[in-house]
């Protein structure tokens, strides 16, 4: 299959998609303003999805009623205009369930559900897992598959038996295997989604939608037009962005965690007027902001 096949995949959750942080205030509680002030600033510079509530959301230090609140506000700011995407993927079934039944009474348009982490489940597993999830809700429903941080690949054969499930469309990947992603697009139904900042191209190339960026958060626009040049089969366009933003992608992305760095180039560029995280994450310190002003500034994603 290739990039235009997937049209219900792509009406579903979009082509373009940030994985969105969560806005804190000076004193560490949930900033529902700042999140529609990033919201619409990622919706007006090039997003046709959000994602909410993932890791770089700080899922891991939010509760359920604040991921609500989130989801309700965000969908209420801009939810006319993107498709907004909880993430809902714990490391406990039943909790994951209940997530994605909350996602739907706040009115979000579709759900991420990340392997459980720690536990390490099996196949067989992984397989009653997912299900049990797309199974709760009518809400299309994106796999991530980040095995660094969940310790578990979901794998070829488990991503193409969850193909055959109707609301199981789509796969953020963030694996770095190319080759296994090619097979699973080659032999299903599954749509693929570079979750992966330094190999958004390489993604393109090979057959993926779109992105789930983190870098998005900066650089919306160009990612959005890199998007279209590679489903066009521009790919000399697409390589030209892609090597317009690599310094941007080495700021966000290499020098601390992606929620740290994102929320501080946020500030830089005016969004958020604090980079604010909850333990067990600190803020970037002075250097870090340094370093990271001056590869946007390279990339030309600072404001005149």
């Amino acid at each position: 299959m290739t990039s235009t096949d997937h049209a219900e995949a792509v009406d579903a959750f979009g082509r373009m998609l940030t994985a969105m942080v969560t806005p804190f205030d000076g004193d560490g509680a949930l900033d529902l303003d700042a999140a529609i002030r990033v919201a619409t600033h990622l919706v007006d510079g090039g997003c046709d999805g959000l994602v909410l509530s993932g890791t770089t959301g700080e899922s891991p230090t939010t509760s359920d009623d604040e991921k609500r609140q989130l989801i309700e506000a965000v969908v209420a700011a801009v939810g006319d205009r993107a498709r907004i995407v909880a993430g809902v993927g714990t490391n406990d079934t039943g909790h994951t369930v209940e997530l994605a039944e909350q996602a739907v009474t706040a009115g979000a348009h579709g759900l991420l559900v990340v392997t459980p982490y720690y536990s390490k489940p099996p196949p067989a597993s992984l397989l009653a897992h997912f299900c049990a999830v797309a199974d709760a809700t009518e809400l299309p429903v994106m796999l991530y598959d980040i095995p660094g941080r969940t310790g578990t690949r979901i794998g070829t054969e488990v991503l193409n038996e969850l193909a055959q499930h109707s609301r199981i469309l789509a796969v953020k990947d963030a694996t770095g295997d190319l080759s296994a992603g090619s097979w699973v697009m080659r032999e299903s139904s599954l749509a693929y989604y570079s979750g992966d900042d330094a190999l958004n191209l390489a993604w393109l190339a090979h057959g993926a939608v779109g992105l789930v960026s983190v870098v998005g958060h900066v650089a919306a626009g160009p990612y959005a037009d890199m998007v279209v040049a590679a489903v066009k089969g521009d790919l000399t366009t697409a390589r030209e962005i892609h090597d317009r933003l690599l310094p941007a992608v080495r700021g966000v992305m290499t020098r601390t965690q992606g929620a740290i760095a994102v929320k501080a180039a946020l500030q830089l560029v005016g969004v958020l007027a604090h980079r604010a995280l909850r333990l067990p994450l600190l803020a970037a310190t002075d250097d870090e902001v340094a370093a990271l002003r001056a590869d946007l500034d390279v990339a030309g994603l600072l404001p005149d």
